[in-house]
C-alpha cells in the first residue's frame, strides 16, 4: 500500500493536500466532534447569538479559553512535517485545512500556501474593523472584567478568528481552495471524515475535474468509494516514509 501511495505522489505534478482534525490528534489535540467531546456536552453558540448577546459572547470566550487548555503547547507531528517537506520540494502547491490550530504554519508551510477554511484559533479579530487581537491580550481583559472584550481601536465586537456555527464561510479562502483544487492533478485528503460541508466537497470537485484522489484516514469515509487509493492507517507513520523523513 505504501508503494502505491508513493507512486501516486511521484507521478503527480500539482498536489493539493486537504487536512482535517485527524492529522492533529497525533499532536495531542482532541477531535472536538468525537463522542464525549465538548460539542456533545453543550449546544454550540451560533454566530447570530454571539453578535446579539453579551452573555453569549461571555460564554463563548469562557469555552474558548477552556478548550485552549487542551491545545496549548501542541507541536507539529510527523504528519505535519511530512506535508511541509512535500510543500518545500514543490510537489504540493497548497494545503487546504479544516483545522484552526496553526500547526501547518508552525511546521514550516508558508502561510501563503495554507488555506484555512474554518479560520484560525490562535488569535482574534474585531468583527467591525478587522484589527487583529492576540489571545493573551484578550484573556487579560476577560479575566480582569469577566466581560467579553471590545476592540481597542473601534470598540467593536472581538471574536476568535474562527468560523462559528451559522457564520458564512470566508469567501476568499473558499475561492482560493476551489482554484487550487481545479488546478491539481492529485488531491490528497488526510485525517478528515469528509462529512463537514462545504469543505468536504473539494475532493469531489477534484475527482470530477480529472484529478486522482487519495484518502488517508484511520476510519472509512463516505468518499472512499470514489477514491483511487484509500489507506486506513496512522497519518504520521504513513506520511513520513513517503516524504523521506527520518
Amino acid at each position: 500500500m505504501s508503494s502505491d501511495f508513493k507512486r501516486e505522489i511521484e507521478r503527480a505534478s500539482r498536489v493539493v493536500v486537504f487536512t482535517g482534525a485527524g492529522i492533529s490528534t497525533e499532536s495531542g489535540i482532541p477531535d472536538f466532534r468525537s463522542p464525549g467531546d465538548i460539542w456533545t456536552k453543550m449546544s454550540p453558540i451560533n454566530f447570530d447569538e454571539f453578535i446579539r448577546s453579551p452573555e453569549m459572547r461571555r460564554e463563548a470566550w469562557r469555552r474558548k479559553f477552556e478548550i485552549d487548555k487542551t491545545i496549548i503547547g501542541a507541536e507539529p507531528n510527523k504528519g505535519h512535517m511530512a506535508v511541509a517537506k512535500l510543500v518545500d520540494t514543490g510537489k504540493v502547491t497548497h494545503v487546504i485545512t479544516q483545522n484552526i490550530d496553526n500547526l501547518h504554519q508552525n511546521s514550516g508551510v508558508p502561510a501563503a500556501k495554507v488555506i484555512e477554511l474554518h479560520g484560525n484559533g490562535t488569535y482574534a479579530k474585531c468583527l467591525d474593523c478587522g484589527l487583529r487581537h492576540e489571545l493573551d491580550e484578550v484573556r487579560a481583559l476577560y479575566d480582569a472584567s469577566d466581560e467579553p472584550p471590545a476592540c481597542r481601536s473601534c470598540n467593536g465586537i472581538v471574536k476568535s478568528a474562527t468560523v462559528s456555527f451559522g457564520q458564512a464561510m470566508p469567501e476568499d479562502e473558499m475561492r482560493r481552495a476551489e482554484e487550487a483544487t481545479l488546478a491539481c492533478d492529485l488531491f490528497l485528503a488526510i485525517g478528515s471524515s469528509l462529512q463537514v460541508y462545504p469543505a468536504a466537497g473539494f475532493p469531489v470537485v477534484a475527482k470530477r475535474n480529472g484529478a486522482r484522489l487519495v484518502i488517508l484516514n484511520r476510519e472509512p469515509t463516505e468518499l472512499d468509494r470514489i477514491a483511487d487509493l484509500v489507506i486506513h492507517d496512522e497519518i504520521g507513520p504513513t506520511l513520513a516514509p513517503i516524504a523521506m523523513l527520518n
